[in-house]
């Protein structure tokens, strides 16, 4: 990508209420990421052929994987996990009861979330009987496959 096109998009981004912006090319890919007052520009080639990658400044986002992995190194106990990709809701509406809270006891086959996915709504049951100990996500969150939601001793 020519230097000049790279400086152009950098300002945009800059002057703008973008916070990340990617471009693929033939020649390579570009990413920038708005991080604090000045952007954070990053780019791959896309064949073997292309340029080496830049990178004006290392990249913020590269430190979140590693601080996500902590926390499931500290997990005590049996953790229910999201069997798919959705918005993880504690009660069945907006002004209900929820399903689990910390210190309820739960039975195998028992609701404890609704993961919503594509317009349905999954309810999520315990895999195991036992006390909800912890809760791992906020009501509203979204949710990846295999990600932890609840810790049942």
């Amino acid at each position: 990508m020519d230097l000049r096109k790279l400086k152009t998009l950098i300002d945009l981004v800059s002057e703008s209420n973008v916070s990340e912006l990617e471009i693929t090319e033939a020649d390579g890919k570009v990413r920038i990421v708005k991080a604090g007052a000045a952007p954070v520009v990053m780019t791959m080639p896309v064949a073997q052929h292309a340029a080496a990658p830049v990178a004006a400044a290392p990249a913020p986002v590269a430190a979140a994987p590693a601080a996500e992995a902590a926390p499931a190194a500290e997990l005590a106990g049996h953790v229910v996990k999201s069997p798919m990709v959705g918005t993880f809701y504690r009660a069945s509406s907006p002004g209900a009861k929820a399903f689990a809270d910390v210190g309820d006891v739960v039975k195998a086959g028992q609701p404890v979330c609704i993961i919503e996915a594509m317009k349905i709504m999954n309810e999520i049951e315990a895999d195991k009987d036992g006390t909800i100990t912890k809760i791992l996500v906020d009501n509203g969150q979204p949710v990846e496959y295999g990600q932890p939601l609840f810790i049942i001793e």
